[in-house]
């Protein structure tokens, strides 16, 4: 039997390493997402004892890292090698999953649109939950205190939230030095201090009323500043949204023209 090639009948080189090209800063970006999650685990001793993971009762920042990490990894293999070696599977397979990805964030989107009472009651209590657990896990502590500074806000409904944490809470049984207090991300900065002091939160709900909090710390709740950073920033979030959206339609683009490339070459040959 002899076979025969047609004119033309080659798989596009532009696209076969455009899509490498692509692939390979994913693939890169996968590896040193999961290299700072496994650094993060090994600073805290993780490692070394993995009943740590279980033991945790809040949200482990580290966890994200490397299931992000993980998942771009094993897409950006997938496509370099699928390019590469022009393995359609490989390609079916990171379409495939970059087309449930998208159909993901998109149903995750409208589903939030829709139930804003509900998303906002699951945010409340999520945070709620960090707080209890603030002092477990250095990396949750950090992502807590970042999030207060930066939306100047304290707790997820008012500084009293942190009444749910062992360390901060009013009970009398509580021998703390930070009973009725405030984490230090929760007081009021002021741009002269070049200084942060820690210990600022000390005491702050133990005799002032809640009318004179404001002179020294947030009191907006944490949820209340991110529904209103939101309209804010809309334009924003909605730029990232799309530019996310068209780097995963870009990626279907490419695997979708090489995969129908690579069946052409076959079916001239056969």
């Amino acid at each position: 039997m002899h076979y025969y090639r047609y004119e033309n009948a080659e798989v596009s080189c532009c696209y076969k390493y455009l899509m490498f090209s692509y692939n390979i800063i994913f693939w890169l970006a996968g590896t040193a997402f999961i290299a700072i999650g496994i650094w993060a685990w090994s600073e805290k001793g993780v490692l070394s004892d993995l009943t740590q993971v279980t033991r945790l009762h809040g949200f482990d920042p580290v966890w994200g890292v490397l299931v992000v990490g993980t998942i771009t990894f094993i897409l950006g293999f997938a496509g370099c090698v699928g390019a590469l070696r022009e393995n359609i599977c490989l390609l079916k397979f990171f379409s495939g999953v970059i087309g449930f990805i998208f159909f993901l964030e998109l149903t995750a989107a409208v589903l939030a649109f829709v139930f804003q009472g509900q998303v906002r009651e699951w945010m409340n209590d999520f945070f709620l939950a960090n707080v209890k657990a603030y002092r477990d896990d250095i990396d949750l502590q950090n992502l807590i205190d970042s999030l207060q500074r930066l939306n100047h806000c304290c707790g997820a409904k008012d500084p009293n939230d942190w009444d749910l944490n062992v360390y901060f809470n009013c009970s009398n049984s509580n021998p703390s030095r930070e009973k009725c207090g405030v984490p230090f991300s929760c007081c009021v900065s002021d741009p002269a201090d070049t200084v942060v002091n820690t210990q600022c939160g000390y005491d702050v709900r133990s005799g002032d009323k809640a009318s004179d909090w404001a002179k020294t710390i947030y009191i907006k709740g944490c949820i209340v500043a991110l529904e209103e950073w939101l309209p804010r920033n809309l334009y924003i979030v909605a730029g990232v949204f799309i530019i996310i959206s068209l780097l995963q339609m870009v990626g279907i683009f490419f695997a979708r023209t090489l995969i129908g490339d690579i069946e052409k070459v076959k079916f001239n040959y056969y």
